[in-house]
């Protein structure tokens, strides 16, 4: 009886210590997400997890909800576009409200003199990737959220160890997230080769350098510091290959030459400086001045976005292009989950007679997310605006375009966790025909497009809209 009395004790203690442990972690948790002073959706989303599940979501805020911690922004220092001799744009273009806009937020002044060319297929991507890891004569810097374990992931490693042996320094940043199950071995013929390789935030529990939830949507590739690729293809099969392959996704990027390029390989240094640990102020001397020279008449101003920048440059970028736009917003996005303002402004501009078209993915490869913008969708179509359906292969490509004088393409997604979250990177085009041409590449994606069939009526769709609203529910937090 002794004994058993004695084990009753210890579990009853064992579970007051548990109950105890969970509640002070609990609000620690709720303590620390105050503090961080998030937009409200996202923080009572988080309070709801929390607090109903504590078991389950404060182990969870733990891992994924950290945002702009202090302890990164004190480690990796913030990206600042400080280049001499980047060529001046025009007074028109350098007093637009959303250049005037990024510019007062630190994401450096808009850049003249470059040539954009547009990539449309995955096929051109892999080619146009493939021919300037050939043509680099000194330097080679790639920057990719997931490198894919598959022939085209092979293909660009052995290229990339082919051109390390050569003398061509190539340093290749992966995503320790993204690229979870190719960031070891399966490069280690670019290290055996003279290359560098390194992981960006390892997801190790209890480090201090750690966060599953922080990661590197960034992808950026830039040659000899002077071309560079920018946009949202990853280096794996279903984002770009040498042949067609009917299930590839359709994605968008562009190839830019000139002091624009320059600007991203300085974002590659910033991002390369924290991942590796190498003093930033060591890779900066490694900085061409004769690579930034004008090639063309593009106007481009690169943006870089996330927990290190003090602000939200892109978030509030889009913001201002919106509010600018006088004619039309096209919106190019597989992850359409904006916040209030952005839903709203939207909106007013759809009901003022604006031409609001919004082309997302028919279905996603994220069923969750496809849940979670049903409302926004539905408040959009009630305010007048367009939504069109991409059909077949998977549409990850991203864009915003507004009355063909500006547009904007890069990593970000339309969603809370691009804008808020992630390590992004975007770049803003103020040149005429650059923007007409974003505009000729999304009229043509139209054509694979389908307007939204009729929702059924509420009491036919019950389990439809309780995953909608459990989806909304969690928005802010996907």
């Amino acid at each position: 009886m002794t004994e058993e009395v004695t084990q009753a004790v210890g579990t009853s203690l064992a579970t007051h210590f548990l109950t105890v442990g969970g509640f002070l972690l609990a609000v620690f948790a709720i303590a620390r997400l105050v503090s961080e002073k998030r937009p409200p959706s996202n923080t009572v989303a988080w309070l709801l997890v929390i607090v109903l599940v504590p078991y389950v979501g404060v182990p969870l805020y733990l891992l994924f909800g950290g945002r702009k911690l202090r302890r990164l922004r004190q480690r990796k220092r913030p990206v600042v576009l400080h280049l001499s001799g980047i060529p001046a744009v025009s007074p028109a273009i350098a007093c637009l409200p959303t250049a005037h806009t990024l510019s007062a937020t630190g994401a450096g002044d808009p850049a003249g003199g470059n040539i954009v060319r547009l990539i449309t297929t995955g096929e051109q991507a892999f080619t146009e990737l493939e021919s300037l890891i050939n043509q680099a004569r000194h330097s080679i810097h790639i920057a990719t959220f997931i490198l894919g374990r598959d022939d085209t992931g092979r293909r660009i490693v052995n290229l990339l160890a082919k051109r390390a042996r050569e003398g061509v320094k190539v340093r290749v940043q992966l995503d320790a997230l993204g690229c979870l199950f190719s960031s070891r071995g399966f490069v280690d013929v670019i290290r055996r080769a003279g290359g560098e390789v390194v992981r960006f935030m390892p997801v190790i529990p209890l480090s201090g350098r750690s966060s599953a939830n922080l990661r590197n949507h960034r992808k950026i590739a830039v040659f000899d510091q002077h071309t560079a690729i920018v946009g949202g293809h990853n280096l794996a099969h279903e984002y770009m290959g040498a042949q067609p392959w009917k299930k590839r996704w359709n994605d968008f990027g562009a190839v830019i030459t000139g002091p624009a390029a320059a600007l991203l390989n300085e974002v590659f240094l910033a991002d390369w400086a924290f991942a590796s640990r190498q003093p930033l102020e060591t890779l900066q001397r490694e900085i061409d001045p004769s690579a930034v020279r004008i090639e063309g008449d593009s106007a481009l101003q690169v943006v870089a976005s996330g927990p290190d920048m003090m602000g939200d440059p892109l978030y509030e970028g889009v913001i201002s292009m919106i509010q600018e736009a006088e004619q039309s917003i096209w919106i190019i996005t597989p992850y359409f989950i904006p916040d209030e303002v952005l839903l709203r402004s939207l909106i007013v501009k759809a009901r003022a007679g604006k031409d609001v078209t919004l082309i997302i993915p028919a279905r996603s490869n994220h069923p969750v997310t496809d849940f979670a913008r049903r409302h926004y969708v539905r408040q959009l179509r009630k305010a007048g605006a367009r939504v069109m359906l991409h059909t077949g292969r998977m549409m990850h490509s991203k864009a915003v375009i507004v009355d063909e004088r500006i547009g904007l393409l890069g990593s970000a997604n339309f969603d809370l966790r691009s804008f808020f979250v992630n390590f992004e990177i975007g770049v803003f085009l103020y040149s005429e025909a650059d923007v007409r041409a974003m505009r000729v590449w999304a009229g043509e994606l139209l054509r694979s497009c389908v307007e939204p069939k009729p929702e059924p009526r509420p009491r036919t769709r019950l389990l439809g809209n309780l995953a909608e609203d459990l989806s909304r529910l969690l928005a802010p937090l996907l």
